[in-house]
């Protein structure tokens, strides 16, 4: 798909980022400094964007690593400004895999969060 960049793969699943997403990044470059702010609040904004989608791609690995689990590849995981999409080839024909797939993302998240707190961020 051209509308996407490829960042990188991993076991074999190209994560990709939207060409929207650059408008996320251009619209908190103008909204901090047409608020009178500067370069060093320009990048933290960027860099907190950067840290928030680095756990969406973590999510998102968590259903396709799962899938996988069940015999379902994922063709890619693709980010957008409101979030990603793992794109699944097929569904699980066995409704608990299906659950199984979708309760992943969220606990790869509950991980993160358990993960931060021992670390105090």
């Amino acid at each position: 798909m051209a509308s996407a960049l490829r960042l990188f793969s991993f076991r074999d699943i190209q994560v990709r980022v939207h060409w929207t997403f650059l408008l996320l990044i251009g619209w908190i470059v103008f909204s901090v400094l047409s608020g009178g702010q500067g370069f060093r609040e320009v990048l933290v904004g960027i860099v907190l964007v950067l840290v928030v989608f680095t756990c969406v791609v973590l999510h998102e690995f968590g259903h396709a690593l799962t899938a996988r689990h069940f015999g379902v590849n994922t063709r890619n995981i693709t980010l957008y400004p409101i979030g990603g999409v793992a794109s699944l080839e097929r569904m699980p024909e066995e409704p608990k895999q299906e659950f199984l797939i979708t309760l992943a993302g969220p606990l790869v998240n509950l991980a993160i969060v358990l993960l931060a707190g021992t670390v105090h961020l």
